[in-house]
Order: structure tokens, then C-alpha cells, then sequence
């Protein structure tokens, strides 16, 4: 099993989810670290992720390698992220198989209706049990 952890700017919310998805899951699931840039890649990298990788292209490529994508809802509209998440980047995420789970964040000209206005801390934990969820599961298709 590997998950993809895909941030941008600064990496902040990519390594808060690194952090508890190492806490949480099991040794043998790893963690790719998919940064829109370095900074990105770097600090999910200190976070612990098991591999990284920097750019459009190592994201592409990537979502046709992993089981689990986590991120902002943000990661699947172009030019999101003040810019840094291409068209082909939204399109390769959007468009994979991938089971995809993602954080509510209410930015990037995104609303996401009905969800309640909670701290990125409860979002995260929010997204970690549900990537152990689906990893418990038996229906992976």
C-alpha cells in the first residue's frame, strides 16, 4: 500500500498530515511526499514521508503508482494554490483511479457547502481515519 501526500507554498498541511498518518498506520504503508515544490517536498519529507518527489511531472506520473491520494480539495482545480497546482497536475489527480481523500479547506476560491468551519487540526484527523478506514475495508475498487 502506498499513499501520496500532495501539497503546495509552504508544506505545512502536507507535513501535519505526514505526521499523523505515520502515527497512525501500519510500518509496511508508505508515504510519498508529492510537493509542487521543494519547500512542499522538504518539509513532508522532515514529517517523515518514506519518498519524495518535486513538479508537475512526479505528480502525473505518480497517481498511476499509488493506492491513496491525500490533500486539499484544492489539489483537483487547476491553477489552485496560488498557481502552482497546473492543469495537468488537477487533471492527472482528478482523473486517477486513486481513492482520494481530501481536506475540506475553504480556499482557493473553493467553498465546500455543508461542511462545518472546524481547525485544520480536526480536518486532518478527519482525513486520517478515513484513510485507515479504507485501508480496513474490503471493497478497494
Amino acid at each position: 500500500m502506498q499513499i501520496a501526500v500532495v501539497d503546495g507554498q509552504g508544506g505545512g498541511i502536507g507535513r501535519s498530515i505526514v505526521e499523523k498518518l505515520k502515527a497512525e498506520l501500519p510500518k509496511d504503508v508508505r508515504i510519498l511526499a508529492l510537493g509542487t515544490n521543494a519547500v512542499a517536498t522538504g518539509q513532508m519529507l522532515k514529517a517523515g514521508a518514506d519518498d519524495g518527489a518535486t513538479g508537475e511531472n512526479a505528480i502525473v506520473h505518480n497517481m498511476q503508482h499509488v493506492d491513496i491520494v491525500v490533500g486539499v480539495i484544492g489539489i483537483l482545480a487547476a491553477n489552485s494554490m496560488m498557481g502552482e497546482m497546473s492543469p495537468a497536475m488537477a487533471l492527472a489527480i482528478g482523473g486517477s483511479h486513486t481513492y482520494k481523500v481530501l481536506l475540506p479547506i475553504n480556499r482557493c476560491h473553493i467553498e465546500v457547502a455543508g461542511v462545518p468551519d472546524q481547525p485544520l487540526a480536526k480536518h486532518i484527523e478527519a482525513a486520517v481515519s478515513a484513510v485507515l478506514k479504507y485501508i480496513d475495508s474490503d471493497d478497494k475498487e
